[in-house]
């Protein structure tokens, strides 16, 4: 006879509520996008339960599972994460598309405009919403245009959308090939996708891509899968994540010794630290003005409510 002791207890698959709400539901992102939960799998028991089962004994002083996650995710673990995945069924312009599948972290299966016609909806950016291309960043933007310009531009946009559509179709309907048919469609057309990710890379995903550097039309689809559907389906992690990642400031070693200098109440003595780092520039008018790195630093000590030691 088996000994009944050693068999393994029956597990029953993690469910989570909230999320099984909202399973299948279509959330709005831009003019025309959206994002939706196909399935799922874990919750945050499942990435305690599979630290436990890694680290044994060596976790029991911490009984508390969120102060395990806590843990897990303020020492960079990854693996126990791994062990949750989210299937998501996504529409974004293609151009927002092009960014978002730079991450190689997913399984992927996007609407072929080879087999089928191309989504019948594009993107359009509204008259107040055109943005100034960023002097300091540049692949950013920074402010939007005047509103009179941005209308032009607005109708022009409409404009071309609708041609292109007409000229797609009327290749098609002429018998052009769809894979030939499609390559004079604008990146502001529609695509759709499945996209399913484990909760480690996705949390990666979304700790770039919800940033304020990042582009603000996938930043809007980041925030989304972040807000309302990570959220609700492993809140502990989520708390975490925004506490030790989305919430955090890294201190490199030398913005580290910059702020121990600040610390002392030796100013100059940071000032010197970060120019002997390469955080500053020399101007012309013989003033010390912050590069790229420098200004990041600047960002860290704003928030904790430090003036800059280079700022007058």
């Amino acid at each position: 006879m088996p000994d009944e002791a050693a068999r393994p207890e029956r597990v029953s698959r993690p469910a989570v509520a909230a999320l099984d709400a909202v399973l299948g539901e279509p959330i709005r992102v831009l003019d025309d996008g959206f994002v939706r939960v196909v399935d799922y799998l874990g919750d945050d028991a499942a990435i305690v339960q599979a630290a436990r089962v890694s680290y044994g004994t060596g976790t029991k002083r911490m009984h508390e599972d969120r102060g395990l996650i806590r843990y897990l995710i303020r020492h960079d673990h990854s693996t126990p994460f791994e062990m949750c995945e989210i299937k998501l069924h996504v529409r974004v312009p293609m151009d927002v598309w092009r960014q978002w599948i730079r991450h190689r972290t997913a399984n992927v299966n996007e609407y072929s405009t080879r087999y089928s016609v191309a989504i019948d909806a594009a993107q359009r950016t509204p008259p107040e919403s055109w943005r100034i291309q960023s002097v300091d960043n540049r692949q950013g933007s920074s402010g939007v245009l005047p509103r009179a310009a941005g209308e032009r531009f607005s109708e022009e946009e409409a404009e071309l959308q609708r041609r292109a559509r007409e000229i797609y179709e009327a290749r098609l309907a002429a018998g052009v090939a769809r894979e030939q048919a499609r390559k004079d469609l604008p990146l502001s057309t529609y695509t759709e996708a499945y996209w399913k990710i484990d909760l480690h890379n996705l949390l990666h995903f979304l700790g770039l891509r919800m940033d304020q550097h990042a582009q603000e039309e996938i930043r809007a689809y980041a925030t989304v899968i972040g807000e309302q559907i990570v959220a609700k389906w492993v809140p502990m992690t989520w708390e975490a994540f925004l506490d030790y990642r989305r919430g955090a400031a890294r201190l490199s070693r030398i913005e580290a010794d910059v702020l121990a200098a600040l610390s002392s109440g030796d100013r100059a003595r940071a000032v010197a630290i970060a120019d002997e780092g390469g955080l500053l520039n020399h101007g012309k008018d013989g003033r010390l003005k912050p590069n790229l790195e420098g200004r990041e630093l600047e960002e860290k000590l704003e928030r904790l409510g430090i003036q800059p030691p280079w700022v007058d």
